[in-house]
C-alpha cells in the first residue's frame, strides 16, 4: 500500500472510537512511527482543508471526531445526547479519581468526606470511569479509573496531561493522603 493515511482514515471513521496506534501498525503491517505520520499528514490535510472532523489523540491511539465549533450544528440534526452537566460532586469525585487512579470508592469518600455511591455511579453510567480490578484487601473494593471518553470529553491525550496540582497546598489536612493510599493499595 504506497499511501497508508487513507487506510488509517477508513478504519478510524469506522471504528468510532479510538484505536490504538500498535493495533493499526499490526493491521495495516506497518511501523507505528508510519501510522503517527499519516495521522498527522490527515490532521494536516484537515486542518489546511478546514474540514468539518479532526483527528484526536487519546490514550496512544487516534480517533477521528467532528470539530467543536460545528457542535450547533450537529446538535439541531443528532439531538440533545444526555447534555446535562455533571453536579459539582461528581466533578469532585471524577478529579479525585482521575488524579489517583486506580483508586477505591473508600478513598473517593475519604477525600470528600461524605458518600459518593450517586456520584460513581452517574459517572460510570456516563462512560467517564471504568473498573481497573479490585484492590487485594479485605472485601475486595472495586477500584475506578477514568475512561478513554473522559480523555475525549477533557481534550486530553493520556492522564498524565491533567494539570499538576499541590494537594499538600490545597488540602493540608490530608497531607497522609499519600501514604494512605499506599498502605490501601
Amino acid at each position: 500500500m504506497d499511501n497508508i493515511k487513507y487506510a488509517v482514515e477508513s478504519i478510524l471513521f469506522a471504528a468510532g472510537e479510538a484505536v490504538k496506534t500498535a493495533k493499526l501498525a499490526v493491521v495495516l503491517n506497518k511501523t507505528p512511527d508510519e501510522i503517527t505520520a499519516a495521522a498527522e499528514e490527515l490532521k494536516a490535510e484537515y486542518d489546511r482543508d478546514e474540514r468539518g472532523f479532526d483527528i484526536i489523540e487519546i490514550n496512544e491511539g487516534y480517533q477521528i471526531c467532528s470539530r467543536p465549533q460545528y457542535y450547533t450544528y450537529i446538535r439541531e440534526i443528532v439531538g440533545e445526547q444526555r447534555n446535562q452537566p455533571l453536579s459539582n460532586a461528581a466533578m469532585e469525585a471524577l478529579a479525585i479519581i482521575a488524579y489517583k487512579q486506580p483508586v477505591t470508592r473508600g478513598v473517593i469518600e475519604k477525600v470528600r468526606g461524605v458518600n459518593s455511591d450517586g456520584c460513581v455511579m452517574r459517572l460510570y453510567e456516563r462512560g467517564l470511569i471504568e473498573e481497573a480490578g479490585r484492590l487485594d484487601a479485605p472485601g475486595r473494593p472495586v477500584l475506578y479509573r477514568t475512561t478513554d471518553n473522559f480523555l475525549r470529553c477533557f481534550g486530553l491525550r493520556t492522564p498524565k496531561d491533567l494539570p499538576v496540582i499541590d494537594f499538600k497546598r490545597i488540602l493540608p489536612e490530608l497531607e497522609d493522603f499519600g501514604e494512605q493510599m499506599a498502605i490501601e493499595q
